[in-house]
């Protein structure tokens, strides 16, 4: 193992950085954090009602094969790059290396949509947790009323629970990490299994192919529609199945990194669309029958005191097993979200760290300091907590319902972290000159390469397209279908998708940014300096972590 940390110290000198970051990752710790991140306790279940108001249960059984294999191609895509520069700056650093002119103008629009994307991976994994809890503590208190203001303040606790933990040394992390996935493997095997043996009254496995009530959406119509609606049900998995960039992130703390790294991103895609799968099929077993088609959108909209969208997957467990068996399955899905979040912030704080070891954010030399005695980014880990939370203020502007904030929040996540995967995709389908990796494709780049790209453009589409009709608030308050019209009435109130202007402004800030500033000193990935000089920042920060004198 010493001779691997030393090749792996050695790789990451001819890449021009010192090992600051304390490098005791296993292959398994690296894998948990993106299996952590995809979480299909997180994801899986939040977004459970996605599926079930557009296509119904036969996108959600389709869903996860589909995008889980094209997800897995852009992650071979992007595992190959990472075998040949496994750098905490991942995404950007691969973009100015690849890039055969333009270098820093391509890793800038790469790092800032990176980053972009992973604050919204942080705030719309931690808001969704919120709303989970505030679910919970209903369960026991019927008279707790699920208000914007009270999910948005669960929200700032988790954020700063998360941040704390990701303070201490990696080792915490890295231990947390490993709890995480066996968490989420036998979690789900618990939930599943629970579920599927849940009342005969239920619909059953039979029913994974059944389509949902017409017009729960808004949009109605013939084939054309059955096929965008269909389109829209394929964002479940495709917002569960991202940020898996976090074991290039986490590869300066890697043993091993070159063939590790890439592998974790491979494993933790197929692993959690496999898992995925079983957990939701078990949630279209436990739907009502397709008779009772009131029991299916009571489930999908909620009423009374809870119209959170998000909290579809939670009322389906209660209506299935009932309050006491619920309340144990719902607290391991808040704990596997609890993990989600916390590995969000731990590969959000390694990239900010990187960006800033390279000047890229304002206040980098800030950013990019390291806690000598922790060796972790403690600064970077609150700069990523305090802008999730200036994001996750967004929820605040509500007209009733979770739509509108959430579908805002996971659309940012996705475009902007999948807009970051696909410029190293492209700059490396044009780069001849690249030298592949101990972990490669082996000639393949091209078909896998290419094919992840179309996929890209298609999903970053459909995340700005419009989910509910009327899909603007003066176009009507509707009514569409009979039983539970509060809740209705309320969605569709304002249901607007501000995902398309929020990717614009974002855009718009980052050309903007570059053009009146960043062009003028933002030169890419820095080298911090000779050998022997990386040598003392690592020789003054091992004397530090082991109290001896410098």
């Amino acid at each position: 193992m010493a001779d691997t940390v030393d090749e792996d110290r050695d790789h990451l000198h001819s890449m021009g950085y010192a090992q600051e970051l304390h490098r005791g990752m296993s292959t398994f710790s690296n894998f948990a954090i993106s299996f952590s991140i995809i979480s299909i306790l997180a994801g899986g279940m939040t977004s459970f009602w996605l599926g079930m108001v557009t296509s119904g249960p036969r996108v959600i059984t389709m869903g996860w094969i589909i995008v889980g294999f094209f997800a897995l191609l852009v992650g071979m895509a992007m595992g190959e790059i990472c075998s040949a520069y496994p750098t905490a700056g991942g995404l950007y650093y691969w973009s100015a290396k690849l890039a055969r002119k333009n270098q820093a103008r391509w890793s800038w629009f790469t790092g800032y949509f990176n980053l972009i994307g992973q604050i919204g991976v942080i705030a719309s994994v931690d808001y969704a947790l919120s709303i989970f809890i505030g679910y919970f503590i209903r369960m026991f208190d019927d008279s707790f009323e699920l208000t914007t203001w009270k999910i948005f303040g669960i929200y700032l606790a988790v954020l700063v629970v998360h941040g704390l933990l990701n303070t201490f040394r990696v080792e915490l992390v890295k231990i947390l990490g490993d709890i995480s996935v066996w968490w989420h493997v036998v979690g789900v095997v618990i939930i599943a299994g629970v579920l599927f043996i849940a009342p005969s009254n239920k619909r059953g496995i039979g029913g994974a192919f059944d389509s949902a009530p017409p017009g729960m959406t808004g949009w109605t119509g013939g084939v054309m529609v059955t096929i965008y609606l269909f389109g829209l049900g394929l964002l479940l998995a495709q917002y569960t199945i991202t940020g898996f960039d976090a074991s290039a992130h986490v590869s300066e703390e890697t043993v091993g990194a070159r063939t590790e790294a890439p592998k974790a991103i491979v494993r933790s895609i197929y692993i959690s669309a496999i898992a995925a799968l079983v957990l939701n099929l078990s949630m279209i077993a436990a739907l009502p029958k397709k008779s009772d088609v009131d029991g299916y959108t009571a489930i999908a909209f909620g009423g009374g005191g809870d119209l959170f969208l998000v909290n579809a997957a939670p009322r389906l467990i209660s209506s299935a097993v009932g309050t006491g068996m619920a309340k144990f399955l719902v607290l391991i899905a808040i704990v596997g979200q609890f993990f989600c979040g916390l590995a969000s912030v731990t590969a959000n704080s390694r990239m900010i760290y990187a960006f800033s070891r390279d000047g890229a954010l304002p206040g980098s030399k800030f950013w990019h300091k390291v806690n000598k005695k922790t060796r972790t980014p403690t600064n970077s880990v609150w700069l990523g907590v305090t802008l999730a939370a200036l994001v996750g203020t967004l929820s605040l502007y509500q007209k009733g319902g979770f739509s509108t904030a959430f579908f805002a929040l996971t659309g940012i996540c996705v475009i902007g972290l999948y807009i970051s995967y696909a410029i190293p995709i492209y700059l490396r389908l044009t780069n001849p000159d690249f030298v592949v990796g101990p972990w490669n494709l082996k000639g393949k780049h091209k078909l896998v390469g290419w094919t992840a790209l179309v996929w890209i453009g298609f999903i970053s589409i459909l995340f700005i397209a419009p989910l509910f009709w009327p899909f603007w608030g003066p176009f009507g308050e509707t009514e569409f279908l009979s039983g539970t019209p509060d809740a209705y009435v309320v969605f569709h109130q304002n249901n607007f998708n501000f995902t398309g202007p929020l990717i614009l402004i974002a855009a718009a800030f980052v050309l903007g940014y570059w053009t009146l500033s960043g062009k003028k000193w933002f030169t890419g990935p820095k080298v911090q300096g000779t050998k022997e000089e990386l040598l003392a920042i690592e020789r003054e920060l091992d004397a530090v972590e082991h109290g001896r004198a410098v």
